[in-house]
């Protein structure tokens, strides 16, 4: 991958796309992750108008810290950044006791997790209404297209997807590019989601640089059979999360009405 000329390509296919939406700029939400890092870094090089949100919920310390810290970068480097910190902990307590108990101890996380993200996207929009912006999204393309890792209607409704075409790996290289600190590229991916340390690795069972293995496997072609060992668990694994998920990658499905009926 050209790095440099790849970073130039987004950042004026961001420039260009926020010029003929006739929008004031980009709104992001900021984690603590390599892709937040990259994709606000990205759209702050536009010269437009950034805001970064820093949205804990119950959120370890040392994700919060990794975000407030670029943040902080962000804004020493580029006057066009500005941060809102929203601590949304009380109001995500608040809709969770106005629900039902769930019983099932998996269910539970699971619906909270995707809670979590979907009450950041509703606080994304809010700003991004009030102030004339479009929300950026922050997923790479194993997530969004291989594994379908993303909330949906959460951190999968976004505007735009700077960086959906890139996998993960290139990501990372393109963060080295742009100079992103160091504690964010020696931290593992994680979503953040859980109130605890569990890692995107030990959701899915596998690293992101085997999901691309898999994917790129995927694409050429190959069967599950043509592997074994790790291998053969690693693509497993994942055609088993792209299958699962792909009401996510696909269109939303239309019922539509034949045109003797109308």
């Amino acid at each position: 991958m050209q790095i440099e000329k790849v970073t130039e390509h987004i950042i004026s296919w961001l420039t260009n796309y926020a010029t003929n939406a006739g929008v004031k700029g980009f709104v992001v939400g900021v984690s603590g992750g390599i892709d937040s890092a990259v994709t606000s870094t990205l759209c702050a090089k536009t010269g437009f108008p950034t805001l970064c949100l820093e949205m804990p919920i119950h959120q370890a310390e040392n994700q919060v810290n990794r975000a407030v810290n670029h943040i902080s970068w962000l804004k020493e480097n580029f006057s066009n950044v500005s941060m809102h910190r929203i601590n949304l902990s009380s109001v995500f307590d608040e809709l969770i006791n106005v629900f039902p108990p769930i019983e099932n101890e998996e269910d539970r996380f699971m619906t909270l997790a995707n809670t979590r993200a979907r009450l950041r996207m509703t606080s994304l929009y809010y700003f991004a209404g009030l102030k004339g912006l479009l929300v950026a999204g922050t997923g790479n393309k194993v997530e969004d297209f291989g594994v379908g890792f993303y909330t949906k209607y959460g951190d999968g409704g976004v505007d735009l997807s700077p960086i959906a075409d890139l996998m993960k790996s290139e990501v990372y290289a393109i963060a080295r590019f742009l100079e992103i600190h160091q504690e964010i590229l020696k931290a593992a991916p994680t979503d953040g989601l859980w109130g605890d340390d569990r890692t995107d690795e030990d959701q899915l069972g596998a690293n992101y640089d085997e999901l691309e293995w898999a994917m790129n496997a995927q694409e050429n072609g190959k069967k599950i059979d043509d592997f074994s060992g790790r291998r053969k668990k690693v693509y497993e694994i994942y055609t088993q999360f792209n299958r699962a998920n792909s009401h996510k990658m696909n269109p939303i499905p239309v019922c539509e009405i034949p045109e003797s009926l109308k």
